[in-house]
């Protein structure tokens, strides 16, 4: 019989056991309905966090403090220690508490100076270093809440005299008349502990703030990365979306064409084929090599709208279409090609404008041989004549293929000239600018 149930996998127990444990943490859970979730990127909630953590420490030490106290709570003067002991305890944990929950604003100085007052007043009634602690957990808890530096050292620098002065004091009051450096000796210890924890809050402070200042940069950053990424795809889909409209209108304009052309042909070598039979021959021809030129102007396109490129260089692609004219054709073309590296706009004119110069010279000139020269300068120079029959200049009408031709030299930056005479052929002058080179 199967079963229904899948068996737990060993990653779902490590799980459940790390769930387990961390409801079994009492101290963690306590912790967790205490301060909620803290988001340490959120300087409040730290510095709420911080004034919580100096708060549960100062009640700590004042326990601490008391205890190790109790054995001299015995005879009048040690109960009346205890009781003023015990009062300057309650007073600071209860102006901590007051500033924790209930005061904001400038109306924390006063309880600021209430917790200097009940610290500095511990000293007289303790020894040992829990004054000192005291003492120095009052100053964190201003130096956390202050918004300026300033502040904080105003603070250090009156409070730093004063436990000296308070510390030399307790002990024995006629040493104040020994003089006021010998008050600082006695002091010395708590001032350098003082100096060093002003130092050690202000730095972590200032890390943290900083920490806060390159976190919030670095989120900028991202969105303005993720900003710069959307609009970058849509520039791309637009100039997509443009280039297949581009070769789109190229298929219709060169490839429809050359087909047009090649039935054209075929229909007119149909129909002199018995009075003309080597005019018949000379269009079918011509016919053929439309064709096959328009076969190739299909599959570069097709290439270019599935991001395909063939890894070809202008002068061999110059050359097969040199070679694809004269296999099997009877026709002869002497060229001489300079290779020169070019915009794939400019690859495509380039072949294009010898496609369409060939078949022109086959078709309306009834050319057999034709001289191709591609050389490179300051500029590119292209060069097409043939032996056809030519016409006279004025004569010249520009039909769709030298017309698109001239069109797109112009909007490449160049320009195009065609020379022709009666009985002297028909020559095609392009030239192009260089392709700017890249720093």
């Amino acid at each position: 019989m199967a079963k229904n149930k899948q068996e737990p996998t060993k990653t779902d127990d490590a799980t459940s056991k790390r769930v387990e444990r961390r409801e079994e943490n009492p101290i963690r859970n306590y912790f967790v309905r205490l301060f909620g979730k803290i988001n340490f990127k959120n300087e409040a909630q730290f510095l709420y966090f911080g004034k919580w953590l100096v708060f549960l420490a100062l009640l700590a030490v004042e326990i601490l403090m008391i205890l190790q106290h109790v054995g001299d709570f015995k005879g009048e003067k040690g109960w009346i220690n205890a009781v003023v002991l015990i009062s300057l305890v309650v007073i600071l944990a209860a102006s901590e508490a007051i500033q924790l929950f209930a005061v904001r604003g400038k109306a924390k100085f006063v309880f600021y100076a209430i917790d200097t007052v009940a610290a500095c007043g511990c000293l007289f009634f303790a020894y040992g270093v829990y004054p000192l602690v005291l003492y120095i957990l009052v100053l964190t808890q201003f130096y956390i809440g202050a918004e300026k530096f300033r502040f904080s050292g105003i603070v250090f620098g009156v409070s730093m005299p004063l436990y000296a002065v308070i510390y030399g004091m307790r002990g024995d009051f006629t040493k104040i008349g020994n003089g006021f450096l010998e008050v600082l000796w006695y002091g010395l210890g708590s001032v350098i502990a003082i100096t060093f924890h002003f130092l050690a809050v202000q730095i972590a402070l200032a890390f943290y703030r900083q920490y806060l200042k390159l976190d919030k940069a670095v989120r900028d950053l991202n969105e303005s990365q993720q900003k710069l990424q959307k609009a970058y795809e849509a520039v791309a889909e637009v100039t997509a979306l443009e280039e297949r409209q581009r070769i789109a209108k190229e298929i219709h304009d060169t490839a429809g064409h050359s087909i047009t052309t090649v039935i054209m042909q075929t229909e007119a070598a149909k129909r002199i084929v018995d009075s003309n039979p080597d005019e018949a021959k000379n269009k079918l021809v011509a016919a053929n090599l439309q064709a096959k030129h328009a076969l190739e102007e299909l599959r570069d396109s097709v290439h270019l709208l599935s991001g395909r490129t063939e890894n070809q260089t202008l002068r061999s692609a110059l050359q097969n279409i040199v070679n694809e004219s004269t296999d099997g054709t009877g026709i002869v073309i002497r060229s001489s090609i300079q290779d020169v590296c070019v915009s794939a706009a400019k690859f495509r004119f380039l072949c294009n404008s010898l496609k369409e110069g060939i078949s022109n010279g086959l078709r309306h000139g009834g050319a057999t041989a034709f001289w191709f020269e591609l050389s490179v300068g300051e500029e590119i120079s292209f060069l097409l004549s043939d032996n056809g029959r030519g016409m006279y200049e004025v004569n010249l009408k520009k039909g769709f293929g030298l017309t698109t031709m001239q069109d797109r030299a112009k909007a490449l930056g160049g320009g195009v000239e065609f020379k022709t005479e009666e009985g002297e052929g028909f020559e095609i002058r392009l030239t192009l600018p260089l392709d700017k080179e890249e720093d």
